[in-house]
Order: C-alpha cells, then sequence, then structure tokens
C-alpha cells in the first residue's frame, strides 16, 4: 500500500503507524513543531461565540426601537458613565472598566460558514454568503491562531497556539473553513483539544498514558523510536521534532499539569460556572499560564443544544435563550476571567476577545428569532493593554447598519496581532512562497 503514496504521504504513515505500535495515541499531534522558541510577552484567550449573538441584547442596546425590534430586556447602566450593555449582564456591567466595545464591525456576510472563515483569519471568504462550504484554496488563509504559531513558535513543551473544546461545525457537521493554518501548512496549526471540561472525569486523551505504559516503559519505547528514526527515517527532519515533542508532552509534568482542573479551588471553579464555557475559559487560564499564547474557547456545541437554535443561533424564541441559558453563561464565565486574571497579574498581558461571525438581524421573524445578520455587530475587547471604558464605532438607529467607525474582520486580526507585538504587515508567505503580509487591515484606533 505504501508504495501508492505520495513521499510526504508515506512519511505520514510511517510517522503514524510507529507511534501507534509503540502506543502513543498522539496522530493529531505530531504535525508540527515552530522553529523558534522566542516567546514574546503579550498572549490572547479568545472566546468565539459560535451562532453569533444579537448585538442588540448585548453590547448595543437600543432602547428606544419600536417592539419588534427592541430586546425586551432592556439595558443596563454599567461601571463606565455613557456606557449601556444589555441588563442580562449584570456581572459584565460592573467589569466595563476593563472593556472596549467595537460596535461598528462588519463582514458584510450572512452564512455562518463564510462571515466565520473570514473573522477567524481577517480576509473575506470567496464567494460571500457561502454555508456549509470546505477548506482549501482560494479559502485557505491561515486562522488568527495558524498566524501566532508561526510568528511564535512553541514553547514549555506545549504548542503556541491550541483551540477548545472542539472544532466549530454546522448542523449538517461540515466544519467552517478557517480554523487551521492554511497555506502556512500543518506544521502551524492550531493544536485541537477535544474535550469536556466540566465533566466529573475530565482529561485530555492525548496527554493521558494508557494504563500499560509507564514512564519507564515509555521512555524505552522512545529509544527503540530514535533508533528506528535513524534507521530508515533520519531523511525527514520533521519526523524527529514531531515525535521529540510527542514525548516532551507526555513526560513534561508541567506540561501536563496544566490540564488538571482538579488543581483549582473549588469556589473558583463554582465562580466560572460549572458548565463547558466556563469551565473552558479556566482551562484557557491555566494553558496561558502554562506559556500557550493563543487560546481559542469555542462556545461548546453539546450533544443536547436544541437543533432549531443552537448556541447563540437563535431564530427562534430568542428572549427566552438569552435569557435562560446564554446571557448568564456567558456573563458568568467571562466576568469571572477578566476577574481572575487580573488578580493573578495575569491580565495587563493576555487580551481577552469576545467575538463571532455575524450579529443578528433588527427585526424579529416570525418565530421570535432573529436571523444571521453581517452588516453590523459588535465585540468585546480587553487585557492586553486595551484601553477600557470605552465604545468605539457606532451603528445606526436601528442597530442595522455601521454609522461611523466602521471595521472589517482584517482590521480585527491586525488589530489583535498588534496586541501580541507582532506588526500586521509582518511578512510570511503563501503557498507559491511568495511573500505576503500577516494581515491587510489597519489597527483600530483607540483600542490602545
Amino acid at each position: 500500500m505504501l508504495g501508492l503514496l505520495a513521499p510526504g504521504t508515506r512519511r505520514e504513515f510511517l510517522t503514524v503507524g510507529a507511534l501507534s505500535a509503540l502506543g502513543l495515541g498522539l496522530p493529531g499531534l505530531l504535525k508540527a513543531t515552530s522553529p523558534s522558541n522566542t516567546k514574546p510577552k503579550k498572549n490572547c484567550i479568545l472566546l468565539f461565540l459560535l451562532g453569533g449573538p444579537p448585538q442588540h441584547s448585548t453590547w448595543d442596546p437600543k432602547p428606544n426601537l419600536p417592539a419588534e425590534m427592541r430586546c425586551p430586556f432592556g439595558p443596563t447602566a454599567t461601571a463606565t458613565p455613557g456606557i449601556q450593555i444589555g441588563s442580562l449582564f449584570p456581572q459584565l456591567a460592573k467589569q466595563t472598566e476593563k472593556l472596549c466595545f467595537l460596535r461598528a464591525v462588519s463582514t458584510g456576510d450572512n452564512a455562518h460558514s463564510s462571515s466565520g472563515y473570514a473573522m477567524m483569519t481577517g480576509v473575506p471568504h470567496n464567494p460571500l454568503n457561502a454555508e456549509n462550504v470546505s477548506k482549501g484554496a482560494p479559502n485557505d488563509w491561515p486562522t488568527i491562531g495558524g498566524l501566532v504559531r508561526k510568528l511564535r513558535g512553541d514553547s514549555a513543551g506545549l504548542p503556541a497556539s491550541v483551540r477548545l473544546p472542539h472544532h466549530i461545525y454546522n448542523t449538517d457537521q461540515s466544519v467552517w473553513p478557517g480554523q487551521d493554518a492554511g497555506f502556512l501548512g500543518k506544521r502551524a496549526d492550531p493544536w485541537l483539544f477535544k474535550c469536556e471540561p466540566a465533566s466529573p472525569r475530565f482529561q485530555i486523551p492525548e496527554f493521558t498514558l494508557g494504563a500499560d505504559v509507564p514512564t519507564n516503559r515509555m521512555l524505552d519505547r522512545q529509544s527503540l523510536l530514535n533508533r528506528m528514526e535513524a534507521g530508515f527515517l533520519n531523511h525527514d527532519q520533521s519526523y524527529g521534532q514531531n515525535t521529540t515533542q510527542a514525548f516532551d508532552l507526555l513526560t513534561s509534568a508541567s506540561a501536563r499539569k496544566a490540564f488538571e482542573l482538579e488543581r483549582e479551588p473549588v469556589r473558583l471553579r463554582e465562580k466560572y460556572g460549572t458548565h463547558q464555557v466556563g469551565q473552558s475559559c479556566l482551562l484557557a487560564r491555566r494553558l496561558i499560564e502554562a506559556g500557550v499564547s493563543l487560546v481559542q474557547v469555542n462556545w461548546y456545541r453539546g450533544a443536547d443544544e436544541p437543533p432549531d437554535n443552537p448556541c447563540w443561533d437563535s431564530h427562534t424564541d430568542e428572549a427566552n435563550r438569552l435569557k435562560s441559558v446564554l446571557a448568564p453563561t456567558l456573563d458568568q464565565a467571562l466576568s469571572a476571567l477578566l476577574i481572575d486574571l487580573e488578580d493573578r497579574g495575569l491580565l495587563d498581558d493576555t487580551m481577552v476577545v469576545t467575538m463571532a461571525e455575524f450579529g443578528r438581524t433588527p427585526k424579529f421573524n416570525n418565530r421570535a428569532g432573529r436571523d444571521h445578520w453581517g452588516n453590523v455587530f459588535s465585540i468585546a475587547l480587553a487585557g492586553g493593554g486595551v484601553q477600557g471604558g470605552r465604545a468605539i464605532g457606532s451603528s445606526d438607529a436601528q442597530g442595522a447598519q455601521p454609522k461611523d467607525g466602521r471595521v472589517g474582520p482584517a482590521d480585527v486580526t491586525a488589530t489583535i496581532l498588534h496586541g501580541l507585538g507582532h506588526a500586521p504587515d509582518t511578512e510570511i508567505h503563501d503557498a507559491l512562497n511568495r511573500p505576503v503580509p500577516a494581515s491587510r487591515g489597519e489597527v483600530i484606533r483607540g483600542v490602545w
């Protein structure tokens, strides 16, 4: 069978096969190590609100709209005079001196997959408004985590970029493009840890040795693997790097410790919330402490999500979903994360970005929900030097179009890169080895 495979494919096959024979279930982790171990100071936790939250009920309330457009819960005053947010966020209302709201973000795209691609890469999908699309050229720009991993390299036995607790996919199970390193190649892919951090017996399978593989036995297997590599795979330099990192992960107490949520005080875990979103945010904080540069936390799409309005995709019964599930979960988890980072002296060096693929329509539909809307929506930034207590840009009176200060996905990406210490025009190379800037956007004025 190997004779039918291309040389690169044969090497990958041998890598996976050799590791499987040694009892190490890590094929998904062995795709990458970056060349540099230099770690700049700033880091990022990106909370992606899968489905698209309504701007009217979150960061851009419009209390004077007619009933068919107005959020039924109204706005609330915040710790920042002149700034209101939705009243379903009482804890975050006390934290607005840390928060910077961008109220005129626009993709012009109303499809989850393609608008999500734009927000995660900073590049418009071709074509716009394309749902259930597959990854691949021409839509193979690297996700922000891929850019960070390429520019920074890995350190401390962990990759520079991580995604958890699941990748993003549509109801038909199609996986959105824009979640991997694209043309940068698999060596820059953010690692994906599929997990349920709120589960009582939470484990990361990739870091768990089987009961029949004690550490000393694994080290003997590493010696055997090194001899195999020297004998017939030494022409593939990445193979040695990948397997070395895999063994480092399994034997590094500090790397494995980052995933041990049970080390956290019960009281703190409860502050984050005992739901998957809250515990994922807590895990993200631990990974930042352990040396990961960027952690993307995707709003968890569990098996119990309703099929007609999963996650933030509130096509039906929006008010009840917001009040009973969505807003309380986000309010608790994000507020706890900001306070925890500040208490640990990490907030100044850790940017927290809360965003989604788009917002929701100004008018309710006939199912008491709102539909997709990429014309204008809001995101929130905090930490990492972000100037809080402000709102940048504005939407029109209906929350339907940008009024002033419009920014696009490229500008959001450029702003995140800038906050992490990387110039947006830093040169990377595309699939044809042509030099291109990491982002063609502009750093958003007023954020820093």
